[in-house]
């Protein structure tokens, strides 16, 4: 059976991407899908896996008669703690194998058990040891004048009290085009920056592409730039001198996220005891800019 996806269109397209025809595969990618999902969900599915289990064997020991020790006969909560106890290896001395069905039972309860425990201690070590960036974009992106000369300006900021030393930063624009035989394709062009490198990221960068006549971006406006489908997109690569590992971060613009003759509100301010300091509740914020006339 073919199935449906969602992607993220952040970089194929300002609009969602649903890919379908691919054959379905619940199990085919599933370390992968439990490494990228949500801590809540993980230990969601982790929690109903356990009981599913457990109730699994209770079932079983259910279904071989009076084959546990001091386990009231047709009880299932008793056999379903007797299983949690096997498979955790507790062994309370209450609860005991009087049959050899109940014996084959409790080695292959015990053997899941600890393939079981071993799996998920792998899974939440990777979650927890994998290396990542928590770098803050601006949801906006602004075109505005920057030293006499028409630039797309975009801002980041690192959330964490530590350096991206050696930070690198991409910046592309990718639009709807069609080629000389007429063939609609989604093309990606690079975005030429005035500093694509930042010896250590620390606090904030606005990234500046000038609008020269040789950026793609070049007579473009708000309206132009949604008819075409644009996205601006950011790609983030530096070294974390914390985990000692290269860490990554991306994001995306869309044509509406643009604003033209508008400026970001500055957030870097000095304190009277000569600290610097972020004011991360105007971020996002733009104002107007007067003085800045866009051809």
């Amino acid at each position: 059976m073919a199935r449906t996806t969602r992607i993220p269109g952040v970089v194929v397209s300002s609009r969602e991407v649903i890919a379908f025809g691919q054959p379905r595969r619940p199990f085919g990618d599933l370390y992968h899908a439990l490494l990228t999902t949500s801590w809540k969900r993980l230990f969601l599915l982790v929690a109903v896996a356990y009981v599913g289990a457990n109730a699994l064997f209770a079932l079983g020991y259910l279904a071989l008669g009076d084959s546990v020790e001091h386990v009231q006969p047709g009880s299932f909560s008793d056999l379903f703690f007797f299983s949690v106890q096997t498979m955790a290896t507790i062994g309370y001395g209450l609860f005991a194998p009087k049959t050899f069905g109940a014996e084959v039972l409790v080695t292959i309860e015990a053997f899941v058990g600890l393939l079981g425990l071993a799996l998920v201690t792998g899974l939440v070590f990777s979650k927890f040891s994998r290396p990542t960036a928590r770098v803050l974009f601006g949801r906006v992106a602004v075109v505005t004048m920057f030293d006499r000369i028409p630039s797309l300006l975009v801002r980041m900021a690192n959330e964490r009290a530590n350096q991206i030393v050696e930070a690198r930063l991409t910046l592309s624009l990718v639009r709807d085009e069609v080629t000389a035989e007429g063939v609609p394709v989604r093309r990606v062009h690079d975005l030429k920056l005035v500093r694509g490198q930042n010896p250590f990221f620390a606090l904030t960068w606005t990234a500046i592409h000038p609008i020269t006549r040789e950026s793609p971006l070049h007579g473009l406006d708000a309206r132009s730039m949604t008819a075409e489908d644009m996205s601006i997109v950011a790609i983030l690569i530096g070294f974390d001198e914390t985990f000692a590992q290269t860490v990554h971060a991306r994001y995306a613009w869309r044509a509406e996220d643009v604003a033209f003759g508008s400026r970001f509100v500055d957030v870097l301010s000095t304190r009277d005891d000569g600290l610097r300091q972020i004011d991360y509740t105007r971020f996002h914020d733009i104002v107007p800019d007067a003085t800045s006339r866009i051809p």
